[in-house]
């Protein structure tokens, strides 16, 4: 065994593009890609927090907060997803309202 330990994500094809990132605790932010390292740090620059709702900590609201240049740590980082490329859709299992 080489003591090597390979990440599961290949973040290299995101540099320098738009990212969006879950941390834990419910955070969110988007920014542009800088750099990573195996542990999934990440560097993000002109990051932008999504104001989570006040009454309701699991939904966000239309509110941002500027960060600037931001450091993840990797192990807060729940998921990373481009923004290029992805809309938000309504929820297909979603219990139909009654009309």
């Amino acid at each position: 065994m080489s003591g090597r330990k390979e990440t599961v994500l290949d973040l290299a094809k995101f540099v320098d593009k738009g990212v969006q990132v879950k941390l834990t605790g419910g955070r969110q932010v988007t920014g542009t890609l800088k750099g990573y390292d195996q542990l999934l740090n990440l560097v993000l620059d002109e990051a932008v927090e999504s104001v989570r709702d006040h009454d309701d900590p699991l939904k966000t609201t239309d509110q941002t907060r500027r960060l600037g240049l931001i450091v993840c740590r990797g192990t807060a980082v729940m998921l990373v997803s481009p923004t290029d490329g992805t809309e938000e859709i309504a929820n297909p299992f979603g219990q139909p309202e009654a009309v």
